[in-house]
């Protein structure tokens, strides 16, 4: 496992990258200087060798060779450049006959090959054969026709030179890049193990800092060696914000929740307590407290139950039933359900549908999150007043605006609606029933079915609820 981690360590990668790159870069430029000083060295060796036959075929053409093979001066010069060179000389002649070789072997005998055919229709011909590492010039001797007066090649002078001695050097040469190759990655493993500590430290340093912070409130070191470093110092100032506005909403969250569960259990408490204090209390007392407390242990329940509905629904999409549903009767089941509630706080329920629509839901769920809207606008309204329900559609969406005419919603309290246990109208919080969850529930439900809610509100006037979902439900999509 430590070993695991060792070479996942970004010194360690640093290190090996400026290794590798040290070595390619060193075995490249041996090769390549290796190759270019072996190839420079030969074409000087051709160039040299050509310019010294081109010289003696000059010779040979004043020395009249090919009719007289018996000068002494070219004879000479002919095995001066074979020593020199350490290879051989052969002359031909215009029927393809040696009439000389410094190795004596070939005189008398014919040589018909590509170099000397290409000769003969006046070109140099320069070659290097690596097999037998010699290289091979083929030079024309021109000479004057002596009816026509005209150029033409009488003779060919085919050389070779060996270059044991250039291959020697260039071999030399190459063992000292070896030795100096291995010098320069010895050296620089120790640089690239120094750079690479270098490089690592201002992560080291954030690393560190993250390690020790312990506190919302304590800052981070700045490290703007890289702008990397910085950047994942600013990332991490920004998580920790949001961790901190999490955990003062879980906290703000815990005692809100326990004071909504307390409130019922002291009233409970408060009310058996009195029961006790009346040793001869009548018949109708205990019924009426017996009622109240009944309702008290209903409100606790309630509250119980949104908090799990809650619960679930934050653990994602898993428990969504979704089947294709008929929306406008959805809406007529609800509002024919809420209209006792509607009649009693004398408040028309208006539904408007301009289409048939069909859309995959969660009907359960769905059903609970638009009764919500729709109780809220019956409870926060005024008396007489009306509710307004209007269903559209799209090709690719649905939308449902429920507007009433109730008393509005203060511009710096509509952000806050969707929160958990926020009460509207916290002057009448008490007459009104509720837990503070059914709308941060409808906005869950709504999100989970891949759709949106926005909220607008006149104070005085009246709130509209705009929801707008998607006909088709993609698991898992957006």
């Amino acid at each position: 496992m430590k070993r695991s981690e060792y070479l996942k360590s970004f010194r360690l990668r640093i290190f090996i990258v400026i290794v590798i790159a040290v070595l390619v870069s060193a075995t490249v430029m041996r090769v390549a200087s290796g190759a270019n000083l072996r190839d420079r060295m030969l074409d000087q060796r051709t160039k040299e060798l050509t310019e010294q036959i081109r010289v003696l075929a000059s010779r040979m053409k004043n020395y009249d060779f090919f009719r007289d093979t018996s000068s002494e001066a070219i004879n000479s010069q002919l095995s001066q450049l074979s020593t020199v060179y350490e290879g051989r000389i052969l002359v031909i002649d215009q029927g393809f006959r040696v009439i000389s070789d410094t190795y004596d072997i070939s005189v008398g005998k014919y040589m018909i090959g590509e170099e000397v055919i290409r000769c003969y229709s006046g070109q140099n011909v320069t070659n290097y054969d690596r097999s037998s590492r010699y290289i091979e010039v083929a030079v024309p001797v021109t000479e004057k026709d002596g009816v026509t007066g005209e150029m033409m090649v009488g003779g060919v002078i085919l050389a070779s030179a060996a270059t044991d001695a250039i291959l020697r050097t260039t071999d030399d040469i190459s063992r000292r890049g070896w030795i100096i190759e291995i010098v320069l990655v010895v050296v620089m493993i120790g640089i690239g193990a120094g750079v690479a500590s270098l490089m690592a430290k201002p992560f080291e340093r954030v690393s560190k800092a993250m390690g020790s912070v312990v506190s919302f409130e304590e800052d981070l070191p700045v490290v703007s060696d890289y702008k990397e470093t910085q950047e994942i110092v600013d990332s991490f100032h920004k998580l920790r914000q949001r961790l901190k506005t999490l955990d003062e909403s879980r906290q703000e969250f815990v005692s809100n929740v326990s004071h909504e569960l307390k409130t019922p259990i002291a009233s409970i408490k408060v009310l058996a307590d009195s029961l006790n204090m009346q040793e001869d209390a009548p018949l109708e007392m205990y019924k009426d407290f017996m009622h109240d407390i009944s309702d008290e242990i209903d409100r606790e329940n309630e509250i119980i139950t949104d908090l799990l509905e809650l619960v679930r629904m934050d653990k994602g999409s898993s428990g969504m039933h979704v089947e294709n549903i008929k929306v406008n009767e959805l809406l007529e089941q609800i509002t024919k359900r809420l209209g006792p509630l509607a009649r009693k706080s004398e408040i028309d329920l208006i539904l408007e549908s301009r289409r048939e629509v069909n859309a995959d839901m969660d009907e359960v769920k769905m059903t609970r999150a638009i009764t919500n809207i729709i109780e809220n606008g019956i409870k926060y309204n005024k008396h007489p007043g009306w509710v307004r329900i209007v269903l559209d559609a799209d090709h690719q969406y649905l939308t449902i605006t429920i507007t009433d005419s109730g008393t509005g919603i203060p511009e710096s309290e509509l952000g806050h609606i969707f929160e958990r246990f926020y009460r509207g109208d916290k002057s009448h919080s008490k007459e009104i029933s509720g837990t503070g969850l059914g709308l941060a529930i409808t906005r869950k439900t709504i999100l989970l079915h891949r759709g949106s809610i926005d909220v607008s509100s006149v104070l005085g006037e009246g709130t509209t609820f705009t929801v707008k979902l998607p006909l088709s439900y993609i698991e898992g999509g957006r």
